[in-house]
């Protein structure tokens, strides 16, 4: 197939359809994660929760780069612009995104402050050139996916001698984020495969997931982002559970390969370092789960150049967006859904970022009406706890 009409094809979507209807094995159910937020919103803008059978939910993770950054983070970021006065450029998902006391680096600029959406580091770094007197910020967010541009933009100030620019590093690690998810016990979801992430993978390759099958004994299936890239790995998942195997396999064998972008992981290589811990909303502290700065690139980093010292952050004591980034809570399930927390008046970053789950129930929940709540680990149908 060449066209993406193609892979939003019908006909071809109701013959995937009644392959994984006829796949179920008689009293078997298959729960499997879709660790991207891109795949989130693609389930729900095409429906395709409904044209699974009833034995196959699948279930949301932590996959989104703007909702897992904890609170304390953006009041960080927040202190820059308030208190150090910096020109901040930042994408657009993070400028309502909701910090302590409510606040948001779209109040912060409302008062004053002077913050800038880019649409990439080559946007920050012009910014940079042509304000010599201005300190400059890029506040660096995502997987794997974003973080050569980063890099790259690090290495370009290292050659012209920017020193009015830095990066606020919150780049953070799949496999890490995996990991957490497969070894939690008191209420992990029960999952029997994942539906791997499509653009980090490209970058990281399809060998980075060897953990989860061979540690986890967790099936794998790399998947695209369209129709029928998706409903296609179910398949391939539900084969390998089927069977009895765990194996990595790649269904978006367009784009990733088994060891990935070498440029770019060298690049990255190059630049950043492993952090020993970084906290994630939903998931807690993670051991070498993010990256930061290497010393030589020490001048351009702003969590040094400006002293910024940990905060620890205050989510809305009602959020549920940490339970919904673990897969344990559909969104509707949570109290302030459509009332209180909407894209409107947001309360948490899952009802704010393009890859949030709250999100695409929000714009999308017309057609995403079966996507279910997931059993726990040992309490089938339990109910959430309160926050």
């Amino acid at each position: 197939m060449k066209y993406v009409d193609e892979f939003r094809d019908p006909a071809r979507g109701r013959d995937l359809a009644r392959a994984i209807a006829d796949a179920v094995e008689p009293g078997r159910r298959y729960h499997f994660m879709e660790f991207c937020g891109g795949h989130t919103h693609a389930i729900a803008r095409h429906g395709l929760a409904d044209l699974l059978p009833e034995a196959v939910r699948l279930v949301h993770g932590p996959g989104c780069p703007v909702c897992v950054l904890p609170v304390g983070r953006l009041d960080m970021v927040l202190a820059l612009v308030r208190e150090h006065r910096v020109t901040l450029c930042t994408y657009g998902d993070m400028m309502r995104v909701p910090g302590s006391g409510r606040d948001s680096l779209l109040k912060a600029r409302a008062d004053g402050g002077d913050v800038r959406m880019v649409y990439s580091t080559l946007d920050a770094l012009e910014i940079a050139r042509a304000n010599p007197d201005r300190a400059v910020v890029f506040f660096a967010i995502g997987f794997e996916t974003t973080t050569p541009p980063t890099a790259l933009a690090l290495k370009q100030a290292e050659a012209e001698g920017l020193g009015n620019f830095s990066v606020f590093c919150n780049h953070v690690l799949t496999p890490a984020a995996l990991s957490a998810i497969l070894d939690a016990e008191d209420d992990g979801v029960s999952l029997d495969g994942v539906i791997g992430p499509a653009h980090v993978s490209t970058v990281i390759g399809a060998e980075a997931y060897a953990f989860v099958a061979e540690g986890h004994r967790t099936p794998v299936v790399i998947a695209g982002f369209e129709p029928l890239d998706i409903l296609h790995g179910v398949l391939m998942l539900m084969r390998q559970v089927n069977a009895g195997r765990h194996d990595v396999e790649t269904q978006y064998i367009r784009a990733v390969t088994p060891a990935g972008n070498t440029a770019a992981k060298a690049l990255m290589a190059d630049v950043f370092e492993i952090r020993p811990s970084f906290e994630w909303r939903g998931l807690g502290a993670l051991p070498r789960s993010a990256l930061r700065l290497r010393e030589r690139y020490a001048r351009w980093d702003a969590e040094r150049r400006f002293a910024l010292g940990d905060r620890r952050g205050l989510e809305h004591r009602a959020c549920q967006c940490g339970a919904v980034l673990r897969g344990v809570l559909d969104p509707r399930d949570c109290g302030l859904f459509g009332t209180a927390c909407t894209p409107d008046t947001p309360l948490g970053a899952c009802m704010v970022s393009s890859e949030g789950a709250c999100a695409a129930q929000w714009t999308y929940g017309r057609t995403y009406g079966r996507l279910r709540q997931t059993p726990s680990k040992g309490r089938e149908n339990a109910a959430p706890s309160p926050a």
